[in-house]
């Protein structure tokens, strides 16, 4: 099945004001869950969210002014999907507080919260900031997260952190996502929401304790994810290879590559095509235009200009130097 790519992007600054909080209320309950919704800025309250749908899991990014949450059990219907939702403030601080536990609400880590459950939340900017605050969320379905018992703990465990670990992978992970949905093609959503389902179930069991209660399936779908992200941090370095990723990632050649069978790529091949996107994008970039077609190569981790050519042109039909002339309108 190909998934489709599905961005959503809302701003209510295009709204008259006394609409605005509104809007937002009825915004929060179409894409997240319905709840009661408080701020002291509703009389104009500016704010914008931009969602990314990519199957099974949805990722979105808030903007918003201070900001305080309720979804009582009045308000939770038995016909309500049944969700989990990963909340990772970007600025700002707050609490969140469910099943009778209150946690933090700020940068360093994951508030995890099962919508079926009376939750709320309090977010405000630090001191006398003006910024608006920002958040990013992960909702999955309770049937798609792979960790065993987690129901029964999930009302117990604490705030996941996101600076270390798998965390901080997921964390990057729904950056990039988010941050840049026009870098990734619709076709590319379904391999988006594996690695999604991943990340977030090796996160969370790490946050409970059961990394080895996973499916072999899903640690195998994390350590891939972990080694694509490995693989974009280093992929300027002409000596990345896939005999340097296993050794990174404490695997034998083989074992890697049996991990990437039955994937739709290998590691070389994931090496070569990320390096040749980003050589793409340097050939149109004019603030480049200072750099030679051969110098933009080796900036990417292609030293032979002939290889360089070769490969570029059998990606895109063309060679680097006609694929900057294009750009330049040439």
């Amino acid at each position: 099945m190909i998934g489709i790519l599905t961005v959503t992007s809302v701003d209510t600054a295009h709204l008259d004001p006394s609409e605005r909080f509104d809007f937002w209320h009825d915004l929060v309950a179409r894409e997240s869950a319905s709840a009661r919704i408080s701020s002291a800025h509703a009389a104009d309250f500016t704010a914008s969210a931009r969602v990314v749908d990519l199957g099974t899991v949805k990722l979105s990014a808030w903007r918003y002014p201070s900001l305080d949450l309720r979804r009582t059990a009045r308000m939770i219907s038995s016909t309500d999907p049944e969700l989990y939702q990963l909340a990772l403030p970007l600025s700002g601080r707050g609490t969140v507080t469910q099943q009778e536990r209150t946690g933090p609400l700020d940068p360093g880590g994951f508030a995890l919260i099962d919508t079926v459950r009376p939750h709320g939340s309090s977010h405000r900017p630090v001191a006398a900031s003006r910024l608006p605050l920002s958040t990013l969320t992960a909702l999955i379905p309770h049937s798609a997260l792979p960790v065993p018992h987690y129901r029964d703990g999930g009302s117990r465990i604490g705030r996941i952190p996101a600076d270390r670990g798998m965390g901080l992978l997921l964390a990057q992970f729904l950056r990039q996502v988010v941050d840049h949905p026009e870098q990734y093609a619709p076709a590319d959503a379904t391999r988006l929401d594996a690695a999604a389902l991943a990340l977030i179930a090796g996160t969370v069991a790490a946050g409970l304790g059961a990394e080895d209660a996973l499916p072999a399936e899903v640690r195998a779908g994390g350590l891939r994810a972990r080694i694509e992200a490995f693989v974009r941090r280093n992929l300027d370095d002409p000596a990345l290879g896939p005999a340097t990723v296993a050794q990174a990632h404490h695997l034998s050649v083989r074992s890697l590559h049996r991990l990437f069978e039955g994937s739709p790529t290998t590691v070389a091949a994931l090496i070569r095509t990320l390096r040749l996107q980003r050589c793409r994008q340097d050939l149109e970039d004019r603030r480049l235009r200072h750099l030679s077609v051969r110098d933009i190569g080796r900036r990417r981790g292609f030293s032979d200009p002939a290889h360089f050519n070769r490969v570029f042109r059998a990606a895109y039909g063309i060679s680097p130097g006609e694929h900057r002339q294009r750009s330049d309108g040439g």
